[in-house]
């Protein structure tokens, strides 16, 4: 007889149950993660964990969160789509902290995003030490970013652009006529400016170095704006009648063009005659008089907010005996500041900008305020937080992931560091290969399960416990010093690297290395071509694509409009670009999305109704190249496009390409994806693949900022095949890494440390690894040594 008891209710047995997972390359996934544990989402690059964890998971528990909003509101989310996964039980509500790039904004910065600037405003406000007789301000006050606070002169942001005679008119030897003003527009527009100092009087064909001192001030910087009747020179076969004309300055009209044009080109060029500099009201503070003329401890809040938050703690240190007020409002703000602190970031100022941040540092400090939060019973979905950190400061982050988890809630985490997947309550690996070839969950389950588990490109690395193969070092082909350098915390710091060789720049973050590694470029005279790949967006909006970045893709459209179809409804190379007018779908303008406004949320994109996606209109689709459409070809992965082309003579570069991206470890990403989809490391090995691609001949020096982030370790082996491949050709590397296993690996090694910030900025130790690994006073050192025992 069946057993007629009825099924444990899934919101109850603590399991999230998904069923069905089919999104990007998912292949109708069922798993089942325990709830308040610390689960870890591993796999090679492009294996689709990503897709699991953030693309169905989380995607769905934000899509139940949307459903309890206002209909109007749910209406617009609809259009968005919901993941596509048959069902999942079991699910709390979840906080997703992925690693976005921030807004391109100086207003943002660490002190906003952690909200501490909120409390130390309110400790100035309540608690600081005001001149006699001044009135208490409010907290707005000490902000540069409201109308109370801001310095008037620079709107709060510290710095004011100016321009100079020098820059105006960089050839004085000219006249007017002959263009001497080079910050003046072109065409009608520039004409019409010099017709009118005609009218006014001024000799515009005498040398502009003859004219007088006072004119030239006049025309270059004069507040006024005269009109006066122009009458144009009479040209054969023209009529022009006389027209009132209003005079500008060069100074007024540079500064206009660069703060109102919505043209990115003209405001670049305005950009060029202007030089930025502290505003000369606030010193750069960005506040008023009076904000600054209020003080704690004898500083201002401008220069407690430029302290490392490690020292700023140390000045809200503050006696048992003070105030209560000042006692609360300096506790919590030095307990926030620990968490920070905790998480590798103590060498941050309040007024950092946060475009300056790496997408780990944002993340990592969006972790530090959720912390604080008090939130519980929730799931945390992170996106590989020990991005950008030492070995020494993951300890840390695996001390914060823990907390998290005791206080009632269940994080999930997509990791590629080893250390933290073997802290894991439960793994869940994705694979066994990228792209089509992955989307398989092979295992979930404790970490030691995946001990036996064929296929997984995770094992091997997670309990491999052999030695790492010893690398001969190369015999330097001569050596580039750099240096003395004094800049940010450097102070007279000096380092040598060996030419023909692979360095790796190690240290804790903060301590100096991207700093002393910017000097390079400057120290490089006479030692051949210097090449940066730096984790740079490849582009800010979807328009661009790792097609476009590499060029393909112009071979791509040339080859779709040398078809017979194309040429028989006169279709040309531009009818298959996505960026202009004629073969794009023009609702979306090429993009394939449009923007949903949610009024009250942030905005999101949603598929273009009209075209789905396609980004072409539907004549453009009608013409294929071997049975695919132009959208279907960008659809397709790096992987996959190469066997398309694999038998194709007329697509020899379309597969050079395509090769050096599989060599950088890329094939899993679609030839049209977004720029703004790509994670800072991909973008720069998308760079270096397009390096790769060129031929080129003599010596060539090739600077890398954290080549390896976002890698699977499987996918960094290919990578060092590539970088190591460079230097056997006769190459220089040199990479800024926290990935021990490069370091191990490298010919040279530069230590810097021993800490971030101020107790940074010294070369601690520089030699062959095994000599770094056994230097005193090493942050790096007792990871190295492990590296390099296996």
């Amino acid at each position: 007889m069946p057993d007629a008891s009825p099924s444990p209710d899934p919101r109850h047995d603590g399991m999230v149950r998904v069923r069905g997972a089919r999104e990007h390359n998912l292949r109708g996934v069922d798993v089942d993660i325990p709830r308040d544990v610390l689960a870890v989402f591993t796999g090679v690059s492009g294996s689709g964990k990503s897709s699991l964890a953030f693309g169905t998971v989380y995607a769905e528990a934000q899509r139940r969160y949307f459903e309890s909003v206002a209909p109007y509101a749910r209406r617009l989310i609809h259009q968005v789509g919901a993941p596509r996964v048959t069902e999942i039980t079991g699910l709390p509500p979840a906080v997703s902290l992925q690693q976005n790039r921030a807004a391109p904004t100086s207003r943002s910065s660490v002190g906003t995003v952690t909200t501490l600037s909120n409390s130390l405003r309110m400790l100035f406000s309540r608690a600081g030490e005001y001149p006699q007789g001044a009135e208490r301000l409010d907290s707005d006050a000490f902000s540069p970013n409201t109308a109370a606070g801001a310095c008037p002169r620079c709107h709060g942001m510290g710095r004011v652009h100016r321009t100079t005679e020098e820059l105006l008119v960089p050839d004085p030897s000219l006249s007017i006529r002959q263009g001497a003003i080079a910050a003046w527009p072109g065409a009608w527009q520039g004409k019409n400016l010099r017709d009118i100092l005609d009218a006014l009087g001024h000799d515009v064909d005498r040398p502009w170095r003859e004219l007088p001192r006072a004119d030239r001030d006049w025309i270059l910087f004069t507040e006024e704006q005269p009109v006066v009747t122009v009458h144009p020179v009479r040209e054969a076969g023209r009529i022009h009648r006389p027209y009132q004309g209003t005079y500008m300055s060069a100074n007024r009209y540079v500064l206009k063009t660069f703060a109102d044009s919505k043209s990115q080109t003209l405001r670049a060029k305005a950009e060029k005659f202007l030089r930025s500099e502290p505003c000369p009201q606030c010193g750069g503070a960005r506040l008023r008089a009076e904000a600054l003329a209020v003080t704690f401890a004898g500083r201002t809040v401008a220069q407690l907010a430029g302290l490392a938050l490690t020292e700023l703690a140390d000045v809200l240190a503050v006696p048992d005996d003070a105030p209560r007020t000042v006692r609360v409002l300096t506790e919590d703000l030095r307990a926030r500041i620990a968490t920070v602190t905790e998480l590798g970031l103590g060498y941050l100022s309040l007024d950092r900008p946060t475009p300056t941040l790496s997408a780990g540092e944002l993340q990592r400090l969006r972790l530090a305020t959720q912390l604080r939060s008090g939130l519980f019973g929730v799931v945390y979905v992170l996106d590989e937080p020990s991005a950008g950190l030492h070995p020494a400061d993951t300890e840390s982050l695996l001390t914060v992931l823990d907390r998290l988890k005791a206080a009632g809630n269940s994080v999930f985490v997509v990791e590629h560091h080893l250390d933290v997947v073997r802290h894991a309550d439960w793994l869940v690996d994705v694979g066994p290969l990228a792209g089509e070839h992955g989307g398989q969950v092979l295992h979930s389950g404790p970490v030691d399960g995946l001990r036996n588990v064929a296929g997984s490109a995770t094992a091997r690395f997670l309990f491999d416990t052999a030695p790492a193969p010893r690398r001969r070092v190369r015999a330097p082909k001569g050596r580039l010093k750099v240096g003395p350098v004094t800049r940010h915390n450097l102070r007279d710091v000096s380092a040598e690297f060996p030419l023909g060789a692979f360095s790796a720049v190690t240290g804790v973050s903060g301590s100096g290395k991207s700093t002393l590694i910017g000097e390079i470029g400057e120290e490089l005279a006479g030692v051949g071509r210097l090449v940066v790949v730096d984790q740079k967006p490849i582009g800010r909006t979807p328009r661009s694509n790792l097609a476009t970045y590499t060029g393909l893709f112009d071979v791509v459209r040339r080859l779709f409009a040398g078809t017979e179809e194309a040429k028989a409804r006169g279709f040309g190379v531009g009818r298959f670009s996505f960026n202009v007018a004629g073969g794009r779908c023009e609702t979306c303008q090429g993009e394939g999305f449009v923007s949903v406004e949610l009024l009250f949320l942030p905005s999101t994109y949603a598929p273009c109704p009209d075209c789905a996606g396609a980004r072409y209109n539907s004549d453009t689709l009608q013409v294929t190249y071997r049975g695919r459409t132009i959208s279907q070809v960008l659809d397709l992965t790096v992987e996959a496009a190469a066997a398309f082309f694999a038998e194709d003579d007329a697509a020899g570069a379309v597969r050079r390409s395509l090769r050096t991206l599989r060599d950088v470890g890329l094939g899993y990403l679609r030839l049209g994806q977004p720029a703004t989809e790509l994670s800072g490391g991909e973008a720069q090995r998308i760079k270096l693949a397009g390096e790769l691609q060129r031929v080129r001949r003599g010596h060539t020096l090739y600077l890398l900022d954290e080549p390896t982030t976002g890698l699977h370790p499987a996918d960094v082996e290919v990578l060092l095949r590539q970088l190591h491949g460079l230097v056997d050709a006769g190459n220089s590397v040199v990479v800024v890494e926290h990935d021990m296993t490069v370091a191990a690996g490298a010919d040279w090694v530069v230590d810097m440390g021993p800490g971030g910030g101020d107790e940074g900025g010294r070369v601690v130790a520089a030699g062959t690894p095994r000599d770094v690994a056994g230097a005193a006073g090493s942050r790096t050192a007792p990871y190295l040594a492990r590296a390099l025992r296996g």
